[in-house]
């Protein structure tokens, strides 16, 4: 059963300089794609993940789907559900109460004057809902201590700070958490600690995780399917096996051929060519041409679109 459908979303930043700059400089408004015309679905109690590199889109996807961004263009629909659009305000509401996001900075999105206990108890308490009791349980959930609810964020260290965030999202039993790069400030072992909690938690309350990262063995091990971004597309879809063992376009290729790999050490890989284009002048057609070693004449001119290819959707006129 599908919980999230993302149609056609777009996104576009004003990036303009003021008005008087403008005058003088004699520049024209300038105006940034960050998500251009991404589709795909989330299956309920499944982890959906979106990679790709830095400024590719991943996080601006997320805030659309939580509501804290709403798309220029396209929809997201949660339960059939389209929060940006729909007129009454009882069904949204419910729609977001099923709602929670971890954020990438776990120090940066707690409260530093506000005590554990008040920011766990925070989503159910702001909808007049019972707490008692409530941090102490979550914590020891999350593998904290229920004496810890009295202290303060600054005196937990990266990992059980995440723990916290991870703790306040499932406060107000959530059906959907939006993740948006949990662990990538984390050393590697507490890596490891957060994302089997956060396995055995979907199993143990139904979650449903749209997972954003540029870890790709992060990805491997958390994700039911995967959407590869670039410069605001999404250019393959697959599932993780599919992925990893028979990747089709040719950025996917490059990303995997660029991470690192235990069994491989010392391997000559060439490394990734060219620039991210300019998201405020993006290059026609095909986004990743300018950096593809097979591009072909039609590449620069049509944009291709996403079609199903040996179990995978992908969108590239040379895929075959």
């Amino acid at each position: 059963m599908t919980l999230v459908a993302v149609r056609n979303l777009t996104r576009i930043f004003d990036v303009s300089k003021p008005w008087l700059n403008r005058v003088v400089e004699r520049r024209k408004k300038a105006f940034l794609t960050a998500v251009s015309d991404v589709s795909f679905d989330v299956a309920e109690r499944s982890v959906y993940a979106l990679v790709g590199e830095s400024g590719s889109g991943k996080s601006t996807i997320g805030k659309m789907l939580v509501g804290l961004l709403p798309p220029s263009e396209g929809a997201v629909k949660i339960r059939g559900t389209d929060l940006a659009r729909e007129t009454d305000a009882a069904k949204v509401d419910a729609v977001r109460r099923d709602i929670q996001m971890i954020f990438q900075d776990p120090f940066a999105s707690l409260n530093p004057r506000w005590r554990v206990r008040d920011i766990i108890v925070e989503p159910v308490a702001s909808r007049g809902g019972e707490t008692e009791g409530m941090a102490e349980r979550l914590l020891e959930q999350v593998g904290l201590s229920a004496r810890d609810a009295g202290k303060f964020p600054h005196e937990f260290s990266g990992g059980q700070r995440q723990r916290i965030c991870i703790a306040r999202a499932l406060a107000s039993e959530p059906k959907l958490i939006v993740c948006d790069e949990p662990t990538s400030a984390l050393d590697v072992s507490v890596q490891a600690q957060v994302l089997n909690l956060m396995s055995d938690l979907k199993d143990e309350f139904g979650l449903t995780y749209l997972f954003i990262s540029h870890d790709l063995t992060v990805v491997q091990h958390m994700a039911d399917r995967i959407g590869v971004l670039y410069l605001g597309r999404l250019v393959e879809e697959a599932g993780p096996d599919a992925l990893f063992d028979d990747p089709k376009h040719p950025y996917t290729q490059m990303l995997l051929s660029a991470a690192p790999q235990l069994d491989n050490f010392g391997r000559d890989v060439p490394p990734p060519t060219g620039e991210i284009p300019d998201p405020i002048n993006p290059p026609t057609g095909c986004a990743f041409h300018p950096r593809c070693s097979i591009a072909q004449p039609v590449c620069s001119r049509e944009r291709p679109e996403m079609r199903d290819l040996r179990g995978a959707r992908v969108a590239c006129h040379l895929a075959e």
